[in-house]
């Protein structure tokens, strides 16, 4: 069962759920464009027997405030105030697609926040990019998010790339395979820059941290404990 909670962060408030021991190691897991906290669902309840997991709703998400501002920069600075609002220090971050985008720009930015950092199905910093997430069913986001988390990844900061090389945590970096709608072929071009990477292929597609939710929290968890 996860606990419910919001969080003002500046002029944003965000709203987060929480699994496992209050007491145990602090795990953030970000989700995907068009997503929420509850993408996570599975791969959260198996984390949480081992840490304590929080997952937000990114702005423009679930029942975070819409303010229709949603630079990937801005989203990033949201999950350092939401880490100093929950006197949270040192983390482990898992970021999913555009999540996972937010989740190396705080590792490259704050390196002393991230204590190892884990990309799943995350778009490289390289022009032309997608994020291979394709929002259907019932809106629960901004619909204005969409078209600008796209354009940002598809025309990425040159920064981003090029500070690749400044992210100390260990990094696992996993991949959908080629039933992702997410182009994988720069993905080892992306784990070559960063210094301690490692890139793992489970398959499922992009969508792989719920089609192999026991898989991939088998992977983080042993990934933390290394």
């Amino acid at each position: 069962m996860d606990d419910r909670s919001v969080v003002d962060v500046g002029d944003v408030r965000l709203a987060y759920r929480t699994w496992g021991d209050p007491f145990g190691s602090p795990v953030v897991l970000l989700h995907g464009l068009g997503g929420s906290a509850a993408s996570w669902d599975p791969t959260a309840r198996l984390l949480g027997e081992e840490w304590r997991v929080y997952a937000l709703d990114m702005r423009g998400h679930g029942e975070s405030d819409w303010p229709d501002a949603y630079a990937l920069d801005q989203m990033r600075d949201d999950v350092l105030g939401f880490l100093d609002e929950c006197d949270l220090d040192r983390v482990g971050v898992v970021g999913h697609s555009m999540g996972g985008v937010v989740a190396y720009l705080l590792a490259e930015e704050h390196a002393d926040r991230v204590e190892r950092l884990v990309l799943v199905e995350t778009p490289p910093p390289f022009a032309g990019q997608e994020p291979g997430d394709r929002p259907t069913g019932p809106v629960d986001y901004d619909e204005n998010v969409v078209a600008a988390v796209r354009a940002q990844i598809a025309a990425p900061d040159p920064r981003w790339e090029e500070e690749l090389g400044q992210i100390v945590a260990p990094t696992l970096m996993i991949a959908g395979g080629p039933e992702s709608g997410m182009p994988q072929e720069r993905l080892p071009d992306m784990a070559s820059l960063i210094p301690d990477c490692r890139l793992i292929t489970l398959g499922g597609g992009h969508q792989v941290h719920q089609r192999y939710a026991d898989e991939v929290a088998h992977r983080i968890t042993e990934f933390f404990t290394s």
